[in-house]
């Protein structure tokens, strides 16, 4: 794995994956990261379900995502055809779950970086997951009882690159 901050340097949102699959190992590399992740008051409520690419509930999701926005046939899916998607989901009741998620999706992301893989955050889905079919898909995801989505990634083997978003020091930061 690479040097932390050379990882953080160089990650960028990958929109377009190979075929090939994650191997048990790295997608267990993938979830343990996330799982390591800090939690508020160590409550460690962040879940994450692990969903094949090819799964029909990914479909059924960018359906009912484009049919809430008024989308027709969109260009590609939410997940740009990645080959694993993890989704987490917290404690709907704890007030710091969306954050936490928020730092254990950061980890998975940082993580894949560095073994090479790319990634895709993905919060377009939100009102998909919190809409009217709210409940199916949290049973056709898995959440523990009264957990919510969160946040989630794309992840798998890069077939095109990007470069690192720029940022100005001048405007985001102010030193107090």
């Amino acid at each position: 794995m690479g040097d932390v901050l050379q990882v953080i340097e160089k990650r960028s949102s990958t929109r377009g994956y190979t075929e090939q699959k994650l191997s048990g190992e790295e997608l267990e590399r993938l979830i343990l990261a996330g799982l390591q992740a800090p939690t508020a008051a160590n409550r460690q409520e962040v879940h994450i379900s692990v969903v094949e690419g090819d799964n029909p509930v990914l479909q059924e999701i960018e359906t009912v995502k484009n049919e809430e926005r008024g989308i027709q046939n969109p260009p590609h899916n939410f997940y740009f055809e990645a080959p694993v998607v993890l989704i987490l989901s917290a404690d709907e009741s704890f007030y710091w779950g969306a954050v936490d998620a928020g730092i254990a999706v950061e980890n998975i992301s940082l993580a894949a970086e560095g073994m090479g893989l790319g990634s895709l955050i993905i919060g377009c889905i939100k009102d998909a997951l919190s809409g009217e079919k709210k409940e199916y898909f949290a049973n056709a995801l898995k959440f523990p009882e009264g957990y919510a989505y969160q946040i989630a990634i794309a992840i798998g083997h890069k077939a095109v690159g990007k470069k690192p978003h720029e940022y100005s020091v001048e405007r985001n930061v102010s030193y107090v």
